[in-house]
């Protein structure tokens, strides 16, 4: 016959809840600072490909010079 969970004290509630919040709080944290340092181009661990020149993304051209007969 299956038997009811003990009833969680408050406090031990109340920490997880707290440990919890605190790693969403960390991550927030870690978020907003490499925002700050994309924003700043201080970035030594992300790299952005939007901030590569443009020569990199467009099509190679054919600039070989035609012979004129």
């Amino acid at each position: 016959m299956t038997v009811p969970k003990k009833r969680l004290s408050s406090s031990k509630k109340r920490i997880r809840k707290n440990i919890w919040k605190g790693k969403g709080h960390w991550a927030a944290l870690k978020a907003l600072s490499l925002g700050k340092s994309l924003s700043t181009g201080n970035s030594k661990s992300f790299f952005r490909f939007f901030s590569m020149p443009t020569r990199f993304f467009s099509m190679p051209t054919d600039n070989k010079k035609t012979k004129k007969s």
